[in-house]
Formats: structure tokens, sequence, C-alpha cells
């Protein structure tokens, strides 16, 4: 993977982020930060390798460039999920996750079960609660996927949240959906390639989607295959 940095100059950019941040003086176990560092990246990398957009690839190799803020958020949030899931250091799973959220307006916890193929798209304004997600994922500013009485949603793969969208409690989103600028899906059921939209009334309506799934542009998969 390229990187904007190199590699050392990349890692201590990040310790020195979160020192700055959390000046507690909780030492960083050095040979831990290192082996989770890498596997991150490794991560990281394998998600932008599918992702089209030109800012993600350099030189034929997926790019993560520490001054583009919706790569650097991805990046964070699989750096807190990783030493979360490699070690359980809640403390500094839980300093990443608030550096993400004071650098890039998200809020989106270390124990979430992102997928390993998604894409940030502005990040300001949006929570991505604990909801199952599938691969190819968008979520676009000030959308919101959260709760209701404990019951998250179940969401598809190739789907996608338009800006201030949001899915909330026990639904299903079916693969290749989208849900529209402003529109709400609450405790209800969308079937796969549905575009879900707040109509010139205001209400939320529902039509299948012709053609391609408004992710696709983002993604070097074809996503008709996807299920």
């Amino acid at each position: 993977m390229e990187l904007s940095l190199p590699y050392s100059d990349f890692n201590l950019y990040v310790q020195k982020q979160l020192e700055h941040f959390f000046p507690d003086k909780i030492a960083i176990n050095q040979g831990e930060w290192n082996t989770v560092m890498d596997k991150a990246l490794d991560r990281t990398a394998f998600c932008f390798k599918h992702v089209t957009l030109p800012a993600y690839n350099k030189n034929g190799s997926p790019f993560l460039n520490h001054l583009h803020s919706d790569q650097y958020a991805v990046f964070l949030w699989f750096l807190s999920n990783t030493i979360w899931k490699e070690s359980q250091n809640e403390i500094v799973a839980n300093k990443l996750f608030y550096l993400n959220k004071a650098l890039h307006g998200i809020s989106v916890m270390y124990n979430t079960a992102l997928p390993d193929i998604f894409l940030l798209l502005h990040t300001v304004g949006t929570v991505l609660g604990r909801a199952t997600y599938g691969d190819f994922f968008v979520a676009s500013q000030g959308c919101t996927v959260g709760a209701q009485n404990d019951c998250y949603p179940l969401i598809g793969k190739g789907v996608g949240l338009l800006p201030n969208s949001s899915v909330i409690g026990d639904c299903r989103v079916g693969n290749r959906s989208v849900v529209g600028i402003n529109a709400t899906v609450y405790q209800d059921d969308i079937d796969q390639d549905q575009v879900v939209f707040v109509d010139s009334d205001g209400k939320v309506q529902r039509k299948l989607k012709n053609g391609d799934a408004w992710t696709q542009r983002f993604f070097n998969v074809s996503l008709k295959d996807v299920n």
C-alpha cells in the first residue's frame, strides 16, 4: 500500500496525534502498536483496492493520504477495531474512536462491525451504530444507523445512505438499495434494489431502481452479482 508519508513517519504521526489529544501519560506498548498498525494498514489497503475514486489509487496500488479526511477516517476506524479485536486494549481503542470523532465529526465505535469494504463520504454528523453491515456500504454525511429497543438494522451489500438519511430499529435493507436524502427507514424492511426517497409532499416513498445501484460508481466489482 502506498502512503503519503514514509511508513515510520506515518506511524509516528498517528501516535503524536493521540499524545496531543490525550495527554494522560498512559504509554502505548510499542510492540503491540506496531503489529496492530500493520494489520490495520492491510485492512485499509484491501478496502481501498475496491474503490474507483482516483484519490484512492496511486501507481496501481491502494493509496492512503493522511490529509484526505475521508480516507483517514476509514483508516482510524480500522485501527481502533483492530486493536480492540487483537488485544482488547479499550483505552487505546477508545482514544482512536474519540480522535476520529474529533477530527472528522463521525461517531462509529471500535466494536461496531463495519464490513471489510466500505466508503465514507464527508463524514460530518454521521453516526453508525452496531448494526450488521454488508460489503460495499457507502455512508454520506449526516446519516444515522441506530437502534430501537436495542434492535439494530441488518443492512445488505451495496447499500448506500445519502446525506441526512436514517435507518433505525429492527429492519432489513436489501442488497443494492439506497436511502435517499433526508429519508428515514424506521422499523420497516426494504427489498433489494429499492430507492427510498422523500417526495415533493414530504412523504417517504420507495421505488424499484432501474440500472446500476447508486453505489456501483464507487467500486470496481459488479454489484449485480453480489448476494
